[in-house]
């Protein structure tokens, strides 16, 4: 049975897109630590991250890094964490959490925002997006 990450990725369960390509999906985490707060992942569905084959590996890395500085451009933060835990959803996940202070890696405080404020910011993050 597909995850919930790849019906995000099939377009059956909407999402904040912020970057796509061929092999990859980033978009906004919609329970965020912060403001920004945005999910990479690659569209094989894939469990635990180091389960991956090594090019699709490399390629989330350097995926991720690339929407971490389209991150940095339009969220004013000290900087951009990187996390994987992946308990929640078993499918390969890089949460990257724009970082005011060490509260915001701990997924204890939650930021709420309207529909809006996620339509806004997923733009301003793929408008950034190389």
């Amino acid at each position: 049975m597909a995850t919930l990450f790849t019906k995000i990725i099939n377009g059956e369960i909407p999402s904040y897109k912020v970057a796509e390509t061929e092999d990859f999906y980033a978009f906004l985490d919609i329970n965020p630590n912060s403001k920004g707060h945005t999910l990479c992942i690659p569209k094989k569905e894939v469990d635990k991250i180091f389960d991956l084959d090594e090019g699709t590996y490399m390629g989330l890395m350097q995926f991720s890094r690339r929407v971490a500085l389209a991150i940095e451009k339009v969220i004013p933060c000290q900087r951009v964490g990187m996390t994987v835990i992946g308990l929640e959803v078993p499918h390969v996940h890089v949460h990257l959490i724009p970082l005011h202070t060490m509260e915001n890696v701990r997924f204890t405080q939650k930021e709420k925002l309207t529909s809006e404020e996620f339509e806004t910011i997923a733009k301003k993050i793929a408008d950034n997006f190389v």
